[in-house]
């Protein structure tokens, strides 16, 4: 037998026991001591040879076998079905919606892993359904799986997803860009807390936001955005004593002085910059603006746009650090602040 070795085995090793089952046959398969079509032994023979319990190295035979190097015939066996040993780490992203500021977290996220992983996109697009689908497809073909949970369904009300995250192994799975409703601490990965983050946020500009009268959030309905921000800007209003006004859009509502607009859509910033021209009001005087997430544009459009916003490279690489283990795996919220410009 290739696997007869109990040495072979460190027991006062970090690496767990399954993983270096794993290692042993990449090994012997770079090696050359195992060959493509060459007859594995059984989970019991490796169990027995190393001293091992059957569920370890059934973990082990199981990696393998999401890897594509060993394949199982019923009654026969294991066998070796690919020599292709790369030890990249496979990750599956599991998006909401491919938008510039997901691009930022998709690229930090490449970037930081850089050769050590291979990395694959899927969108769910809020579809539960479609999220379900990906994840039959899928399941068992990755080592991690990064999901962002944003759900809502038909009439645009939010769901959680909870009974289908719960497929993934816990120790597969990584949340990113929002907790789940009230299993916020159950996952590891990191998050937005929509409510709170939008509300600290203003506060760091309450003093700027005191030169104005009213406080209007453009909240457009059925674009999906996290309910969250609207109670947020809500219990901010309240606690600081500002009249406020929840609009749908901008397209037909004229700009009045000493309003304040908080808009989460481009075409309701870009809306509001023309308007600002045509009716001769000049941003940060007579009337303010903030944009909800920051980009480059934003830095020099209208001479500069307040933005309130996490920070989407740093999501990317906490997610990227995990997938490589540094540092313990726990649920962590994002930076988020707001970066005073022009405009406020």
């Amino acid at each position: 037998m290739i696997l007869d070795k109990t040495d072979r085995i460190n027991n006062d090793s970090k690496t767990p026991k399954y993983q270096q089952v794993v290692n042993l046959i990449l090994d012997d398969i770079e090696k050359g001591v195992l060959k493509i079509g060459e007859r594995i032994p059984s989970i019991n023979e490796t169990s027995f040879d190393f001293l091992l319990s059957r569920d370890t190295v059934e973990k082990a035979y199981n990696e393998l076998k999401d890897r594509g190097i060993i394949t199982s015939v019923r009654g026969k066996g294991f066998y070796v079905s690919s020599n292709n040993i790369s030890n990249q780490i496979k990750v599956l992203l599991l998006f909401n919606k491919l938008s510039s500021y997901k691009k930022i977290i998709y690229y930090s996220i490449v970037d930081n892993l850089g050769e050590q992983a291979q990395v694959d996109l899927h969108v769910h697009h809020y579809n539960k359904c479609v999220f379900q689908r990906l994840l039959e497809q899928n399941l068992g073909k990755y080592h991690y799986y990064v999901v962002a949970p944003h759900f809502f369904d038909e009439e645009s009300h939010q769901e959680d997803g909870y009974d289908l995250i719960k497929m993934i192994p816990e120790e597969r799975l990584l949340i990113m860009d929002r907790a789940v409703k009230g299993h916020e601490n159950e996952f590891p990965g990191i998050f937005q807390d929509f409510e709170k983050d939008i509300f600290g946020a203003m506060e760091s500009g309450l003093d700027l936001l005191r030169k104005y009268d009213k406080l209007k959030l453009v909240y457009p309905r059925g674009f999906m955005y996290p309910p969250e921000i609207v109670d947020g800007f809500k219990k901010f209003c309240f606690f600081h004593n500002f009249d406020n006004l929840i609009l749908d859009g901008i397209d037909e509502e004229p700009l009045y002085a000493k309003d304040v607009y908080v808009v989460l859509a481009e075409t309701d910033l870009v809306n509001i910059v023309k308007k600002s021209r045509e009716q001769g009001l000049k941003l940060g005087e007579d009337v303010g603006l903030i944009s909800y997430n920051d980009t480059p544009l934003k830095e020099i459009l209208a001479d500069g746009i307040t933005t309130i916003s996490t920070d989407f490279e740093h999501m990317g690489k906490t997610i990227a650090d995990l997938i490589l283990g540094k540092g313990e795996k726990t649920t962590t919220k994002n930076p988020f602040k707001m970066t005073i410009r022009k405009t406020l």
